[in-house]
């Protein structure tokens, strides 16, 4: 299970936004759908996942009823707001969201479809683990308005599997994949280098074997180690050892590298596409700060500035639903230097970057050293934008400290 909630202000228990709020029109509006269930729990995870043992009053087969009841309390509460708007991108993320029959996660998307509607050419995104795709999953899937499958591959060594305590085995990636491909969908694979035991020539080895799938879009991140996890105890003991950060850092050189061979484009740090229209446009509305609803236990959400996030556990989700109350636990509207910092940070990921004129005008400056020290390309900057350079992107978290602090 994740850590604890932010702390906030109450939220209203009918869910209403604030009668204050200004809500544009041309803000594309996206829908997160949280499926917090998982077999095993993965050493590294901190995310708000539970397995069967951990759900104490919770029924897995009643989530997709349970989480409809929020998409008709959203409706209600956008409608009243005069923020109704159809959806641009659907992610049903996790734990693992194939974990439920496919024709729940059908269900789910026709009620926020119904609620909200799809503008023409929506991406619908859906998490998977490749042990649970089957030729008949991803067909189901398809004819229910899914676009996209993003396939938690993670690694193609065993042994690298077994540290971060993945189950599934390396060979079902590739009839996932198949399968996916078989049934119209775009496919995207999920990558995680620098796990204990970790060497060079093992992330080569899962990258050769994420580009024979020939997919559509690879996502590559770097182990983190959250507090609370399993891998964070294991380093604590002395048991593993700590990700080390020069290999990391060489293990992204590599990925990078090997991507762009192979016809890949970075537009994220950690996200490479073939092209354009490849991209996950669900993590770019993230990334560009545009307007969403997380639906579930413990998900976020975000309209014009403010945020909210649901209660954690999945049978207290169920609970407020049932009473007709909003599953809010807390809300927030952040004040301008926070909403700079978070702009800066997220927009200076991107491909695209962000532009100076954006920027606090007294960090401007600041863009000649970034450049003088290979951070930032040049010529973007004399377009009128901070563009990360490769060694900018391994070095991201300072970029962004020197342009807000």
């Amino acid at each position: 299970m994740a850590g604890p909630l932010p702390l906030g202000d109450p939220a209203p228990t009918d869910g209403h936004l604030p009668s204050d709020l200004s809500v544009d029109p041309a803000v594309p509006f996206s829908a997160y759908l949280h499926v917090p269930f998982c077999r095993v729990r993965c050493g590294y995870c901190d995310f708000n996942t539970y397995t069967s043992s951990e759900l104490r009053g919770a029924k897995q087969e009643d989530y997709a009823t349970t989480l409809i009841g929020e998409i008709d309390l959203a409706r209600r509460v956008l409608a009243d707001a005069g923020a109704l708007r159809a959806m641009d991108t659907v992610f049903f993320g996790g734990g693992t969201p194939t974990l439920l029959p496919p024709g729940d996660l059908a269900r789910m998307l026709d009620a926020a479809t119904d609620a909200f509607g799809l503008v023409d050419g929506a991406e619908v995104t859906v998490e998977a683990n490749p042990d649970t795709v089957t030729p008949q999953v991803a067909r189901t899937l398809a004819d229910a308005g899914v676009t996209r499958l993003s396939i938690g591959m993670q690694s193609a060594v065993p042994h690298v599997l077994a540290a971060l305590d993945r189950t599934h085995h390396p060979d079902n990636v590739t009839t996932a994949v198949a399968a996916a491909k078989e049934a119209g969908l775009a496919v995207s694979v999920d990558l995680i280098y620098g796990a204990p035991g970790e060497t060079l020539g093992d992330w080569e080895a899962s990258l050769d074997a994420a580009l024979a799938l020939d997919s559509d879009h690879i996502s590559a991140y770097a182990l983190i180690i959250e507090d609370g996890t399993k891998i964070a105890r294991q380093i604590r003991r002395g048991e593993v050892p700590a990700p080390d950060d020069d290999l990391q850092a060489d293990m992204y050189e590599l990925a990078d590298a090997r991507l762009a061979a192979a016809g890949f484009d970075w537009y994220e740090v950690s996200n490479w596409s073939r092209s354009e229209q490849q991209r996950s446009r669900h993590n770019l509305a993230y990334w560009r700060g545009n307007d969403w609803w997380g639906f579930g236990p413990g998900a976020h959400s975000h309209v014009a500035g403010l945020r909210w996030w649901n209660v954690k556990h999945p049978a207290a989700y169920a609970q407020r639903l049932a009473a007709a109350e909003s599953p809010a636990a807390g809300t927030e509207r952040p004040d301008e230097a926070s909403r700079t910092l978070e702009r800066v940070l997220l927009l200076s990921r991107i491909r695209e970057g962000i532009a100076i004129a954006d920027l606090p005008a007294e960090r401007r400056t600041r863009v000649a050293g970034l450049i003088a020290d290979g951070l930032v390309d040049p010529g973007a900057a004399v377009r009128g934008r901070v563009q990360l350079t490769l060694r900018g992107r391994l070095l991201a978290d300072a970029v962004v400290r020197e342009l807000t602090d």
